[in-house]
């Protein structure tokens, strides 16, 4: 074939495909072809979405594997614990009881494996399933009307919720009371206050059910209150009871007052009014507590008589126990008495023979609180000289005659001074600095033999017996004798001995008008003293007579109603009380 020919055939197999002409096979295929592009142009979108469906799987896959492993390594690591515990606990044996637990307990494993197996299978199902879900809603698009009304209807919701509750009404006599939760709080509070009231009270108590009413309903959230809050308020509305702040001393109730804060501040004010700028503490004796209680209604107090309360004495003795060397005179001193109001508080007592171990009463009263305050005071004190002492034979012994008077030094002292309800009680010094020194006193000291009438500048008691009638004012027995009385009468069966209350001069011996017979005895040192009424007299005048001698016998002359010895003490001339001298 020649080239020409050849050429036009390759020219004319271009337009062909399989014997059949290029332009049939485009109409032929016309369609399918504008498919295939069609198809092309929405390749890349459906890449795009099966591509993070992929990534999307592919990453839950890779989790999934992660924890499967991971629960296997520890399924497998609590298998073999198992097994050695069970290798422990469980030695073999030929037993079949023994076997049949060892074959059941060995075959939990297995049913719990196959048990996880299944249940993972199913769970990691509904993961892909979820996965795929999110997947498909993720290109779904929402109208936004939808989103707005749903997001209206939750925030109304919320608002309604926060805003308004369901709660009940408490009336009393018609009366609103207070709102609380529920119906059911409202019946504890009664039946707690039902319960408070009887204890309080003392006796049965039961709130009259056609008094108490309730009603549930919606309110608003701010109009419910604390269960506390309305049953104090239902506790005013009936007046019995009241919850208040009481206070304590010892354990005894004093009172009780409504308002909080109040008794603290009381308190804080009595302790206030007992310090100063030199106090270092202030506190009670007692033990003072304030409890917050129900109180009946009438013991409410006012502050004032509260107060008034906490200054005043309740009734309670103070005791002291007789020891050796004790008197009569003594004790009543010491704790701030007359003998003569000793004895008012100790009727009956024969105040020339105590006993050691007698209690005697000392006050019928003590103070409701006992303030303790300690202050830190500073002070110039005078510093007590030295006494030099010289013999001298021209004295009688134990007496002392000045020659050169001592003089007191000064001291610049810093202490801590403890006082109770006003009272010292302790001192200590925490510095003394001296501003002046003492001077030394000189005295002249006797040696001479005391004569056995020599006054001691003591007096014993004339008689023993009780006391008839006491030293001043007085109503006179039958009419006889002196009102102002200047001594005291003690009783004592006529002829009973009577002694010299201490040594001296009989100055007088015999009748004197309503004395009867007397004996006065001057014991040198300014006292003379007094013996009357006497039925025999022992002694003249001149003589001299020691302490203990006895110098006349008991009885009724002169103006006298019974046997007794009316015994006086006068100084200087003027009477004295004779309890506030003998020993």
């Amino acid at each position: 074939m020649s080239q020409e020919k050849k050429r036009k055939n390759q020219t004319q197999g271009g337009k062909r495909l399989n014997g059949q002409p290029a332009e049939s096979q485009e109409r032929r295929f016309g369609g399918t072809a504008t498919a295939v592009r069609e198809e092309e142009k929405q390749a890349p979108r459906q890449t795009a979405a099966k591509r993070r469906e992929e990534e999307s799987s592919d990453a839950l896959t890779r989790c999934t594997r992660r924890m499967t492993s991971q629960l296997r390594r520890i399924r497998h690591r609590v298998h073999m614990i198992v097994r050695e515990q069970n290798a422990r606990n469980f030695p073999e044996s030929d037993r079949l009881p023994i076997q049949l637990v060892l074959l059941f307990w060995n075959m939990i494993p297995m049913w719990a494996s196959l048990f996880w197996e299944h249940t993972w299978g199913r769970r990691k199902q509904l993961l892909r399933r979820g996965a795929s879900m999110w997947s498909r809603m993720e290109h779904r698009k929402g109208h936004p009307v939808v989103f707005l009304g749903a997001a209206c209807v939750l925030a109304v919701l919320i608002l309604l919720g926060s805003t308004y509750t369901r709660g009940t009404t408490v009336t009393y006599d018609g009366d609103v009371v207070g709102v609380v939760d529920s119906e059911a709080t409202a019946k504890a509070i009664v039946s707690n206050l039902e319960t408070v009231t009887t204890r309080t009270l003392g006796r049965s108590y039961q709130i009259d059910g056609n008094l108490v009413q309730y009603s549930t309903s919606w309110l608003k959230r701010q109009e419910v209150k604390e269960r506390d809050v309305v049953e104090e308020d239902l506790s005013e509305e009936i007046g019995l009871v009241t919850p208040a702040y009481c206070l304590y001393v010892d354990g005894e109730r004093i009172g009780a007052t409504p308002y909080e804060g109040a008794l603290e501040e009381l308190l804080e004010q009595l302790q206030e009014a007992a310090t100063t700028e030199e106090t270092i503490s202030c506190s009670f004796k007692e033990e003072v507590k304030i409890k917050q209680e129900y109180v009946a209604t009438e013991e409410i107090m006012n502050l004032g008589y509260l107060a008034e309360t906490l200054y005043s004495t309740k009734s309670a003795e103070v005791t002291y126990e007789v020891k050796k060397g004790d008197t009569w005179s003594e004790i009543a001193e010491d704790h701030g008495l007359t003998s003569k109001e000793l004895l008012a508080l100790n009727p009956g007592y024969d105040i020339n023979k105590l006993q050691i171990g007698e209690v005697l009463t000392l006050s019928a009263s003590v103070p409701y609180l006992t303030m303790t305050v300690v202050q830190q005071e500073r002070y110039v004190e005078d510093v007590m000289y030295d006494i030099q002492y010289t013999d001298s034979a021209n004295m009688y012994k134990g007496d002392e005659k000045v020659t050169s008077a001592g003089q007191f030094g000064a001291a610049d002292v810093v202490a801590n001074v403890t006082y109770v309800n006003g009272e010292e009680i302790e001192r200590t010094i925490l510095s003394s600095v001296t501003l002046k020194e003492p001077v030394t006193e000189e005295r002249l000291r006797g040696t001479k033999e005391r004569p056995t009438w020599y006054p001691t500048g003591t007096f014993r008691w004339p008689v023993s017996g009780r006391i008839t009638s006491y030293f001043g004012g007085r109503r006179s027995p039958g009419g006889i004798g002196s009102t102002n009385h200047k001594g005291i009468d003690i009783a004592a069966p006529k002829g009973t001995p009577v002694y010299a209350a201490d040594g001296g001069t009989v100055t007088y011996a015999g009748w004197m008008s309503g004395y009867g017979y007397l004996v006065q005895i001057n014991h040198g040192n300014g006292y003379v003293t007094y013996y009357g009424h006497n039925s025999r007299l022992t002694v003249s005048v001149g003589q001299k007579v020691y302490k203990g001698q006895q110098i006349a016998k008991v009885g009724s002359t002169g103006n006298s109603t019974g046997n007794h010895c009316h015994f006086e003490v006068r100084y200087n001339g003027v009477a004295k009380n004779p309890l506030n001298y003998l020993r």
